[in-house]
């Protein structure tokens, strides 16, 4: 029998799960204490636990719903990707440790972002992204989502302290299970990790913006746009035929008045497709209507794709344009470029050996 794994349990369902199996209420709250506080990986570790709880547990309940199986260290930070086996069916996901930027003095804080995936592989087929080359698996679980952050403080070892829901798959395809994940993420009972410290990447999911919406958190929003205009973002991103410009925009416009964070609009700068000068005008038009900050990505390479990097003048000129036209803009260089760190590209790498054996 496949098990639950008990990192999505809060205490309402504990409590409620305490009762069908015939303990007090105030059991939940312990159990609780050793996953979240003691970090127990085995029922036998919760030791104020009457024996047969924990029996009843281990019979039908797990601790963790993964296992780390691959570590790339960055020959040029501290920037480490992960890969994790899932216990359920042995499918592969990555995640991505990004260490603080260096301060004015040199120094760096012990602070750190994970970079979540919340789905296995991906459906919408983004040309730029090594995730969608092998399509969608499935949805995570919030347990499997929950435990990409374990692994990354056992990895790390220190606190995770800003989480970024970029990594494979789209957040807001995979609702039930996020907002289920987001919820513990936020608890105090769980990782209490403030919303202001969580970003959800979209690739422009309409009916999932509405009800994060919904989910009412003062959470970031960041929307991979990669094009300013239907013609360019369509060749580039297949989800923009499903909802295009015209449909994402006013959902964006409606999520400002909400009252949440300006929005970032991430773009891949990639040569003779979106890098031009016209389209950073365009850009610079979409950003003012929404208010929004535009974070600039000089493409990563990935194998097995077509796409080339600009020339860093070009990529200089792209944000200067925006700058000069009152965006607000920054220049992301992707950390970890030496280690495959662009969505997919070491589940891809590990995918292609094991046919290759």
């Amino acid at each position: 029998m496949e098990k639950t794994c008990l990192l999505e349990y809060t205490r309402e369902a504990l409590t409620a799960l305490m009762a069908d199996l015939g303990h007090k209420a105030f059991r939940a709250a312990q159990v609780l204490d050793w996953i979240w506080k003691h970090r127990a990986t085995d029922f036998a570790q919760m030791s104020n636990l009457p024996p047969a709880l924990r029996e009843q547990l281990a019979e039908r309940f797990s601790l963790r719903p993964l296992t780390v199986v691959e570590v790339s260290n960055s020959t040029t930070g501290s920037t480490r990707k992960f890969l994790s086996r899932m216990a359920a069916d042995g499918h592969l996901v990555e995640s991505v440790i990004i260490p603080a930027a260096e301060g004015k003095a040199g120094s760096r804080s012990d602070r750190i972002t994970l970079c979540v995936s919340s789905q296995v592989g991906c459906a919408f087929g983004c040309k730029f992204c090594a995730s969608g080359l092998l399509g969608l698996t499935r949805n995570l679980t919030a347990s499997e989502i929950l435990g990409q952050i374990l692994a990354a403080e056992e990895i790390s070892g220190t606190r995770v302290d800003n989480l970024v829901f970029m990594g494979m798959g789209e957040p807001l395809a995979n609702m039930d299970n996020l907002l289920l994940a987001l919820t513990q993420i936020m608890s105090p009972d769980a990782l209490n990790i403030g919303a202001r410290h969580i970003t959800i990447s979209t690739s422009g999911n309409v009916p999932g913006l509405r009800r994060l919406a919904e989910f009412g958190k003062p959470l970031r929003l960041a929307v991979s746009l990669h094009g300013a205009s239907d013609e360019v973002r369509s060749q580039v991103m297949p989800v923009n035929r499903k909802w295009p410009l015209g449909e994402l925009l006013p959902a964006l416009e409606a999520w400002n008045r909400t009252g949440k964070h300006m929005i970032t609009l991430e773009y891949i700068l990639i040569e003779g497709v979106n890098a031009m000068m016209t389209e950073a005008t365009k850009l610079a038009r979409v950003a003012r209507r929404l208010n929004a900050k535009v974070n600039l990505i000089p493409y990563n390479t990935v194998e097995g794709l077509p796409w080339v990097r600009p020339s860093e003048s070009n990529c200089r000129a792209f944000a200067k344009a925006l700058s000069t036209a009152g965006v607000p803009v920054t220049m992301r260089y992707e950390k970890g470029h030496d280690i495959n760190a662009a969505c997919g590209q070491l589940r891809l790498r590990r995918k292609n050996e094991q046919e290759d054996i």
